[in-house]
C-alpha cells in the first residue's frame, strides 16, 4: 500500500517549497494586490454576463407564405385639414384600399398644435332637414328619403342621402366632382363650408393598415381618390385650392409589433415644405424579424431601412399628386433574435481561464521584476553598473 502511495506521490505536478525558502518582496505583494483586483472585476463581469440573457442573431431565407402586414403610423400634418385628407393602399398584386377609414382616427389641430376635436374617420353626418328626393321633389312626411347621385347610380335602386355618398359614387364612376354647391346633398351639409371653417387647421391621423405581404404603397394626400385611365387620380376640383402644403412630422412609423431593441428609423422625422406643391416619398426596405424571448415567447414582427426623395412642382401647376408616399418592399431574407442564458460549464471555463491567466501573467511579471532587480543589485556590488 505504501509503494502504492508512493508512486502516486511522484506524479505530483505542484510540488512544495519549505516556507524557510519563500522570499517575499514588496514588488511581490503590490503585483499581488493589482492582480487581485482586476481578477475580481473580470469575474464579476462575466458572473453578469452569465445572469443576464444574451441575444443571438441568425440570417435566414424567409419562407413564410399568405400572412399578412400590419403598419401602424401616426402622423401630424401642421397644414393640412382633416376633411381634406385621405389615406389610400396598394400593391403590387393588384389589391387596393381607397379611402381608407376604418381602423383610423383623426384629431383636428390648431395652428398652434392643439387638439380641437377628435373623431373616427367617416363616422356620422349632419342630419338634413326635408332634404331633395332623388325624383326632384322634397322629402315629405312617412316617405323614406332616397337622394339623387347625380348620375352616378350604379342601378336605379341606388341611393345617395349624404355628400359623402355622393362623392363616393362619382369615385367609383372615375369622375370628379367640381362644384359641390351643385349637389343638394354637399349644399345642406355645409361641405365647402366645413372646408372654410377648417382653414389653417392641420389634422393628426394615427392608426394602423392590415394589408397583404407584397411590396405596395400607402400614402396621404387630399382629396378622393378614384382611377382615370388606368392612372390614380385624386380629385381636388371640390376644396378650390390652388397648393397644398404637405408639411408633415411622423411620430410613430412600425411594420409590426414592438420587440426589444427595436429602432424604427423614421419616428419623430419632420419635414417642411417650401415649395407651392409637391410630392414626398419615403422607399422603404421591410425586413421580416423573429424575436424569441427568453420564456420562449415569439414576436413576428418587421425592421425596416429608408431614403427620401422629394419631387417638386416648381412651377406652381399640380403635375402630380401632392402628398406624402411610403412605398415599401420586402426583403427576402429574415432576421431572428433568440434570447438565451450562456451555459454554466461556459461561465466556469471563462472563470477558470480569468484566474489561471491572470495568476500566470502576474508570476510572470512579478519573475521579472524580481531577476532584474537582483542583476542589477549584483552589477552594484560589484562596480560594473554605470
Amino acid at each position: 500500500m505504501e509503494g502504492v502511495f508512493g508512486k502516486l506521490r511522484n506524479l505530483d505536478a505542484y510540488p512544495k517549497i519549505n516556507e524557510d525558502f519563500y522570499s517575499r518582496t514588496l514588488s511581490g505583494g503590490i503585483i499581488t494586490i493589482v492582480s487581485s483586483i482586476v481578477m475580481f472585476l473580470l469575474f464579476i463581469s462575466e458572473l453578469r454576463l452569465y445572469l443576464h440573457a444574451v441575444t443571438e442573431t441568425k440570417l435566414i431565407v424567409d419562407t413564410s407564405r399568405g400572412e399578412s402586414l400590419r403598419i401602424n403610423f401616426d402622423v401630424t400634418f401642421p397644414a393640412l385639414s382633416c376633411s381634406m385628407l385621405s389615406l389610400d393602399a396598394m400593391d403590387i398584386s393588384g389589391e387596393e384600399h381607397l379611402d381608407v377609414r376604418h381602423d383610423i382616427i383623426k384629431k383636428r389641430l390648431d395652428s398652434h398644435g392643439n387638439v380641437i376635436e377628435t373623431r373616427q374617420d367617416g363616422i356620422g353626418s349632419p342630419k338634413i332637414e326635408k332634404p331633395l328626393q332623388r325624383h326632384g321633389g322634397r322629402l315629405e312626411h312617412n316617405e323614406t328619403y332616397c337622394g339623387s347621385c347625380y348620375g352616378a347610380e350604379a342601378s336605379d335602386e341606388d341611393c345617395c342621402n349624404s355628400c359623402e355618398e355622393v362623392r363616393e359614387a362619382y369615385r367609383k364612376k372615375g369622375w370628379g366632382l367640381s362644384n359641390p354647391d351643385l349637389v343638394d346633398q354637399c349644399k345642406r351639409e355645409g361641405f365647402l363650408e366645413k372646408i372654410k371653417n377648417e382653414e389653417g387647421e392641420g389634422c393628426n391621423v394615427y392608426g394602423f393598415l392590415e394589408v397583404k405581404k407584397v411590396g405596395g404603397n400607402f400614402h396621404f394626400a387630399p382629396g378622393k381618390s378614384f382611377q382615370q385611365s388606368n392612372m390614380h387620380v385624386h380629385d381636388l376640383l371640390p376644396f378650390q385650392k390652388e397648393s397644398f402644403n404637405i408639411s408633415h412630422k411622423i411620430n410613430k412609423l412600425a411594420f409590426g409589433e414592438y420587440f426589444p431593441g427595436v429602432v424604427n428609423p423614421l419616428d419623430g422625422v419632420q419635414w417642411v415644405q417650401h415649395t407651392p406643391n409637391g410630392m414626398y416619398q419615403y422607399f422603404i426596405k421591410v425586413v421580416p424579424t423573429v424575436y424569441t424571448d427568453i420564456n420562449g415567447r415569439t414576436i413576428q414582427s418587421n425592421q425596416f431601412s429608408v431614403t427620401e426623395h422629394f419631387k417638386s412642382d416648381d412651377t406652381g401647376r399640380l403635375q402630380s399628386v401632392p402628398g406624402v408616399f411610403f412605398f415599401y418592399d420586402l426583403s427576402p431574407i429574415k432576421v431572428t433574435f433568440m434570447e438565451g442564458h450562456v451555459s454554466f460549464l461556459h461561465f466556469l471555463t471563462n472563470v477558470c481561464a480569468i484566474v489561471g491567466g491572470i495568476f500566470t501573467v502576474s508570476g510572470i511579471l512579478d519573475s521579472f521584476i524580481y531577476h532584474g532587480q537582483r542583476a542589477i543589485k549584483k552589477k552594484m556590488e560589484i562596480g560594473k553598473f554605470s
